[in-house]
């Protein structure tokens, strides 16, 4: 009995991780748009100012940041969602190496 409880606990892990990671390959695909617009944004904010945007380079660097702790959580190689379920990255590549240790 406790055999199969624990296989239907572990069964029922595996189907929330997979409805998390749909939720989350959504979310990539969104980012994906969002990175074209902050590209065409900056391009343009180039051209005329000739300067990037300084709070677009802080928010697509803490974007890209994002969008790899997204990859290593759908890779398996990180066991920890990303955001909503803990803080948005700060856009620093210490908060984004965070493997999973065995």
């Amino acid at each position: 009995m406790r055999k199969e409880l624990k296989q239907s606990l572990q069964k029922n892990e595996i189907l929330i991780r997979g409805l998390f990671m749909l939720f989350f390959l959504v979310i990539y695909s969104i980012s994906k748009f969002l990175i074209i617009g902050i590209m065409f944004f900056q391009l343009a904010a180039i051209l005329l100012t000739e300067k990037p945007n300084e709070q677009i380079l802080k928010f697509s660097q803490s974007l890209s940041v994002y969008i790899y702790q997204i990859v290593q959580f759908l890779s398996f190689n990180n066991e920890q969602r990303p955001f909503p379920f803990r803080k948005w990255p700060d856009g620093t590549t210490s908060s984004s190496v965070e493997v999973k240790s065995d």
